[in-house]
């Protein structure tokens, strides 16, 4: 029933990425697009404050979708206000495969939230709807690039926190994260997460190893 479940969600998963056909991009390109996301981003993508996310490493498609949502007002960034205006969708493509192509920088989780982080990474939580991370992003961290899904390992622990925190407002207040498509994937599996939870399984997928 569990294997069941868990390809459900990848299935109604893919067909929801699906939908965002991202032009090819050039890494080269996009790096003369950057000066001004350096200043919260870095240089490389690798940011040195946990409130602004690592960009290096991560997905191209993941990126070009949030980088459209952003631009398109489906994703609610105030620090991002103007930024991607008259970009192109070639210009985010662009943008995206330069982060793509950089390496991003390790983290540590904190020792006294791996056991509950592991628990919930790996297994969820099925009485509170809680799926199993490790179904989308793998066991390393290092997500699916292909189908869009992000990668956890190394990113800024609270970030990915923060996001938890947001989806999970999101299923209930449009104020919240929302831009997780009609079945809500995200906004259902954080619904299901308390505080402590959150920030245990952040800390875990974080610390990750994604080679």
């Amino acid at each position: 029933m569990k294997n069941l479940l868990l390809a459900a969600i990848l299935l109604v998963s893919a067909s929801a990425n699906a939908a965002t056909v991202m032009p090819e991009g050039d890494a080269a390109r996009g790096k003369a697009q950057l000066m001004m996301c350096s200043a919260c981003h870095g240089p490389d993508g690798n940011s040195a404050a946990p409130n602004f996310p690592k960009l290096a490493g991560q997905g191209a498609k993941y990126l070009y979708k949030q980088l459209v949502d952003v631009r398109d007002g489906n994703r609610n960034i105030v620090q991002m206000t103007g930024m991607l205006n008259g970009k192109s969708d070639q210009d985010l493509a662009d943008m995206a495969a330069f982060y793509a192509s950089q390496a991003i920088t390790g983290a540590k989780a904190d020792p006294a939230l791996v056991e509950l982080g592991k628990k919930i990474y790996n297994g969820g939580n099925a009485s509170t709807g809680v799926a199993a991370c490790i179904a989308c992003h793998g066991p390393n961290g290092k997500g699916l690039a292909p189908a869009g899904y992000p990668r956890l390992a190394g990113q800024h622990a609270d970030y990915i926190a923060a996001q938890l925190t947001m989806y999970r407002t999101g299923y209930d207040d449009p104020a919240g994260r929302t831009n997780d498509g009609d079945t809500k994937i995200m906004r259902a599996t954080a619904r299901g997460l308390s505080d402590a939870q959150i920030k245990a399984v952040a800390s875990y997928a974080s610390g990750l190893i994604a080679e």
